[in-house]
């Protein structure tokens, strides 16, 4: 069992910046690959980020490449994403999870754990 708990949301203005946490305790961290979601007010949850368990390969969704970077440091069991450039459509509840899959996976269904959330909103 693994339980996730994520920080670092808030209200930000468009073209700012914001770096959400989500620190993990249960079964070993460093097994498992992690991955960051959002759901928008009114759509279904997506894919935003994914790092392997080693943190040597990472993937991110078109919408958000080149402006998030997700890392790890699993001597704190922590993974972080960094959010830059922050545009009113990134406005929605960002999830983290945990996979046992050892590799990034782009599938809510490649996920065995999920935390409660946490809110980001960039007003127009």
């Amino acid at each position: 069992q693994v339980q996730l708990v994520e920080s670092g949301g808030g209200l930000v203005q468009a073209g700012g910046s914001l770096r959400l946490s989500c620190a993990a305790s249960g079964r070993s961290f460093s097994t498992y690959a992690m991955g960051w979601f959002r759901q928008a007010p009114g759509k279904g949850r997506e894919f935003v980020a994914s790092i392997s368990w080693d943190g040597g390969n990472s993937d991110y969704a078109d919408s958000v490449k080149g402006r998030f970077t997700i890392s790890r440091d699993n001597a704190k069991a922590t993974v972080y994403l960094q959010m830059n450039s922050l545009k009113p459509e990134d406005t929605a509840v960002y999830y983290c999870a945990a996979s046992s899959r050892l590799l990034t996976q782009r599938s809510l269904a490649g996920y065995d754990y999920w935390g409660q959330g946490t809110q980001v909103a960039v007003p127009s």
